[in-house]
């Protein structure tokens, strides 16, 4: 099965990259045409109610993104894999699965932290909100997939 569009979301975790070596593999072995690295510009509630100037936290979250992104497509290029960048701002699992809705892309690849139970329930997972909201299928990648390639 070839998938058109795969949206990758990240959030500049090494955590979350472990998703990025599955989808290198599936361009490679040409199951994927566009690959699409997102990531989500989430701003805490609490930071308009603490006075915090906005603005400028945005701009600072949008630049460190910018250059997270460029390092990311550079080591993509060097396999030989085009992507394309996305910098959204909204609450996380909502943006992901709105633009996949919105830009029909056909799978969303995703790391998990891979928490079960009480530690799920406590901190929550953007991943499980995700796969929940999709309107497209979903792979999980999980930390143990990404040790074993011998990635943290």
């Amino acid at each position: 099965m070839m998938y058109q569009k795969v949206l990758v979301p990240l959030d500049g975790s090494a955590l979350a990259e472990c998703a990025l070596p599955q989808v290198k593999k599936m361009a490679k072995e040409g199951f994927v045409k566009d690959v699409i690295l997102l990531t989500v510009i989430d701003i805490h509630p609490s930071a308009f109610m603490e006075g915090s100037d906005v603005t400028v936290i945005y701009q600072a979250q949008l630049d460190n993104s910018r250059d997270y992104f460029k390092n990311l497509q550079a080591q993509f290029q060097t396999e030989g894999v085009e992507v394309k960048t996305e910098i959204l701002q909204g609450a996380t699992a909502q943006t992901i699965a709105d633009y996949a809705r919105q830009n029909e892309i056909d799978l969303i690849v995703i790391a998990t932290h891979g928490h079960t139970g009480m530690k799920r329930l406590m901190f929550g997972s953007v991943a499980l909100r995700v796969m929940h909201e999709s309107p497209v299928p979903v792979l999980l990648i999980r930390p143990d997939f990404c040790r074993a390639a011998g990635k943290k």
